[in-house]
């Protein structure tokens, strides 16, 4: 095992430390937030911090970056209030990661890209065709992480668009039927394949499988 400490971290140059510190929790969500300026551009931006908060009522967050750049996705979600949550496939990957292009304003990641936008029950901020889970979110508050200057967005989920094919009678979601990637680190991908799927755990009885 190799060793690594703070001071070390603290010294390492920029993109070795990028590289291993965003590795460290795992694997990561892979996620295209799709948004809609007031003035009409669409605008699709990568993730890989978004998390489940509750299901009762449903609610997600994801970590925004220190706006002390422009940050499009925020600021249309906060014109908007909406914005629309998509997992990416593995078809999806080369497109998906040119989406952390720093493009102008006024220019679409759709428009730079193969990735086509989606609008559902005349919803005006886009989805991306052909993901298998789509969800229409609403901004409700955020919260910022004096550590480090970061927003922790956090958002209900309004409505949920899910391919028959990934979902099963008791609504559970099969991921990998629909090729849906996570992230390791900052820019690799991966297509996990369901191992087993177990019956809830309880004290002092033996974990059993669903399969």
């Amino acid at each position: 095992m190799r060793k690594f400490t703070k001071d070390e971290l603290f010294y390492m140059s920029k993109v070795p430390r990028l590289n291993l510190v965003n590795c460290l929790t795992g694997y990561k969500s892979a996620n295209l937030i799709g948004t809609c300026s007031e003035s009409g551009v669409l605008n699709l931006a990568i993730f890989s911090s978004v998390t489940h908060l509750g299901s009762e009522p449903p609610l997600l967050g994801f970590i925004l970056r220190p706006t002390t750049v422009p940050r499009d996705t925020y600021k249309n979600i906060k014109e908007t209030g909406y914005f629309t949550l998509n997992h990416i496939t593995e078809e999806m990957i080369a497109d998906a990661h040119h989406t952390s292009s720093s493009y102008e304003e006024e220019v679409s990641e759709f428009d730079k890209t193969n990735l086509e936008p989606e609008f559902i029950d005349n919803n005006k901020v886009p989805f991306v065709k052909g993901s298998p889970v789509q969800l229409l979110c609403k901004y409700v508050n955020e919260y910022k992480i004096e550590e480090n200057d970061c927003l922790h967005i956090i958002a209900s989920i309004e409505t949920i668009y899910v391919d028959e094919k990934v979902l099963k009678e008791d609504l559970w979601i099969q991921l990998d039927l629909g090729n849906v990637v996570t992230i390791n680190g900052l820019d690799g991908y991966c297509v996990p394949k369901l191992s087993d799927r177990f019956h809830y755990a309880r004290p002092d009885k033996p974990t059993t499988s669903m399969l």
